[in-house]
């Protein structure tokens, strides 16, 4: 009779435990949007936490944002810059001095008078303009100490081709924090995944968009994520022409402060975590494709999927380190 008892319990015990439920959360932020897929027993979820995550990010490196603090630091006033401004500040440091300059957060300036940054502008640029405000570019000359930046007085940092991948990498580590195994992040296309997708017994299915310049969305390839993060950086919907037909990314050009000319249209970045990802996929468009083989020859971590116009007009594309094993 107690066997019979004890073997109830244990069905009891078994019958009422929860399976963990697929849970999807949207919305804005960053200026783009955000998707937040994980399987977890509480349906009820973290939308409040990911919200106040946001926002935290945002008063920390929004240019876009007056009262933020890196707004204030290029207004030059002295604060006590927090924790997220301070991981990002040594990742984009690591990313700036590994490619020799290419990717510089100081080019804010030059970012806002080609009017693709948080400021309009209204004056035509000329050489005369350009070489002004380049007189203001190099990370090398900014400095954290004890949580103070200094740097020239009219220097502009603008952390927004690092900060997104960022923003993935703090909602996938609270959800850790949590303990969810099975999770993907997507803020903008950037993406990190751990686990899998249980519902469906296989890994989170991730795609990598054709650069359609009509707007319309077809798929170039497609991974299986997991434990992986991603970023993609691309140049397709975000270009000016000249009078030649050349098409002038938003990626301005550290070196010149001019925008790049370029025939990569997208890159996709795998590596540890979606903030380098982020950085790196930005930097190689500025670098050219010869220069992005050789650097990852150099760095077997990164793995890079170039998208790209031959000389025929022609998309091909380029996996490098293994991007689609």
């Amino acid at each position: 009779m107690k066997n019979s008892i004890f073997v109830l319990l244990v069905l009891l015990v078994t019958s009422c435990k929860k399976e963990p439920q697929l849970i999807k959360v949207s919305g804005p932020v960053f200026g783009t949007g955000y998707t937040i897929q994980y399987y977890h027993n509480d349906t009820s979820g973290f939308q409040k936490e990911f919200d106040s995550l946001f926002f935290i990010i945002n008063k920390s490196m929004s240019n876009y944002q007056a009262n933020s603090d890196i707004s204030k630091v290029n207004r030059n006033e002295r604060i006590n810059v927090d924790k997220h401004f301070e991981t990002v500040f040594g990742a984009a440091k690591q990313i700036y001095r590994e490619t020799e300059g290419v990717f510089d957060p100081t080019i804010g300036k030059l970012v806002n008078a080609w009017n693709f940054g948080s400021e309009k502008n209204n004056t035509v640029l000329d050489s005369v303009k350009v070489d002004s405000l380049m007189r203001f570019v190099g990370f090398n000359r900014v400095g954290l100490v004890n949580r103070i930046i200094k740097k020239p007085e009219h220097t502009f940092i603008d952390f927004n081709a690092i900060a997104k991948g960022y923003g993935v990498d703090v909602i996938a580590d609270f959800l850790e924090s949590r303990n969810v195994s099975h999770y993907i992040v997507d803020i903008g296309g950037e993406l990190r995944a751990k686990g899998s997708n249980i519902r469906k017994e296989k890994g989170w299915t991730v795609g990598i968009e054709n650069p359609n310049f009509d707007g319309t969305q077809t798929t170039n390839a497609i991974l299986e994520f997991r434990d992986n993060a991603m970023a993609t950086s691309g140049t397709y919907r975000k270009f000016k022409l000249d009078n030649s037909g050349n098409k002038y990314t938003h990626i301005i050009n550290s070196k010149t402060g001019y925008s790049t000319k370029t025939n990569i249209l997208s890159v996709s970045v795998i590596a540890n975590s979606c903030m380098l990802a982020d950085g790196y996929a930005t930097a190689f468009q500025a670098m050219g494709i010869e220069k992005v083989k050789y650097f990852t020859k150099k760095h077997p971590e990164l793995k890079v999927y170039l998208i790209f116009e031959n000389s025929k007009n022609e998309i091909e594309t380029l996996a490098l380190n293994g991007f689609l094993d």
